[in-house]
């Protein structure tokens, strides 16, 4: 699990998010548990049954105008019952004016309040984004992934089978790198997955024989790129280790990273295949598949219907007895 402190992203978003921190260093060590942000909403009206205080919470001009209208004992009690509850941050946007209970009361109960100039709309666009990737479940997975024909294909395979050969390939055909050896796939949402490149070794291949390629300096920057959505997994195995290969391609096959499923395909290898086109037509195959047409599917049907023209033929004849 990610480890963000108030500090962290005070210091990483202070220019993006407009921040100012008005309670001092205060709290700016305590820990933010998790990626949500909202608002406190009925919490400050004392209605606190459904109340989720390990979050981030913004007080926006709503919020702000209604503690104004209460007299400062009310608001100074109103703002210590909400602080009591042990609140990571607090964020205040469109720069407003802060009452002074406000802030007294946030410094002794040690909770960061930190300013912003942005409308709260504005404000949550642009924080959700970057706490939502830092709190993205992610595993490290060995393989490949390559751009090809804005596909996604991760390729699998024991060590040695020609993973990064084949990606080589098809970076020579046209075709973009994106991880090589080690993909760390980060989850997004509920059914995308994510392979950035390693910031260590972006552009870099190992190419047994070879050593260590830079794709960028040899076929040009147009050949790489940082990440791509994981969209088909492309399993490489030995021909004689092979189970059944699929020769229709009916039978949908998947596996299961961080929960999500993908469509997956497996391709036995033997000497002279030529995988580089194999890889080519996976992708080709998935756009077609996702614009709705399914050529295995298709063709099946009109076999099959076939064959249902044919049976009633055989049965008219079989019944004409003149």
């Amino acid at each position: 699990m990610a480890l963000l402190t108030v500090n962290d992203l005070f210091q990483r978003k202070k220019e993006v998010l407009q921040l100012e921190v008005l309670t001092g260093d205060v709290g700016l060590d305590r820990i933010i548990p998790g990626p949500e942000a909202s608002s406190p909403g009925l919490a400050l009206a004392g209605f606190t049954k459904r109340f989720f205080s390990q979050r981030l919470h913004v007080l926006g001009e709503t919020e702000i105008e209604y503690l104004r209208s209460l007299t400062p004992e009310d608001r100074k009690d109103t703002w210590q019952q909400f602080m009591n509850f042990d609140i990571p941050c607090v964020f205040v946007t469109k720069g407003q004016r802060v009452p002074k209970e406000l802030i007294s009361v946030a410094k002794e109960h040690a909770t960061p309040l930190i300013r912003s100039k942005l409308k709260t709309a504005e404000f949550y666009q642009r924080l959700t984004p970057y706490i939502a990737e830092v709190f993205a479940p992610n595993t490290k997975v060995h393989g490949c992934l390559a751009d090809v024909f804005g596909v996604g294909l991760f390729f699998m395979g024991r060590s040695g089978i020609g993973k990064s050969e084949c990606v080589l390939d098809l970076v020579e055909r046209g075709h973009r790198l994106v991880a090589d050896d080690s993909v760390i796939i980060t989850q997004r949402g509920t059914d995308v997955l994510l392979g950035p490149s390693p910031e260590l070794t972006y552009c870099h291949m190992e190419i047994r024989g070879v050593g260590i390629i830079d794709v960028s300096a040899l076929f040009g920057v147009h050949a790489v790129r940082r990440q791509k959505r994981i969209e088909v997994a492309v399993q490489l195995v030995d021909w004689e280790r092979a189970e059944e290969a699929d020769r229709t391609g009916l039978e949908a096959r998947t596996t299961t990273i961080l929960g999500v499923e993908l469509p997956k395909v497996v391709v036995p290898l033997n000497p002279g295949k030529n995988i580089t086109v194999v890889s080519e037509v996976v992708a080709m195959n998935h756009l077609l598949k996702y614009s709705g047409v399914d050529s295995a599917r298709i063709l099946n049907d009109r076999l099959v219907a076939q064959m249902a023209e044919q049976r009633e033929l055989r049965e008219y004849l079989s019944e004409d007895y003149e």
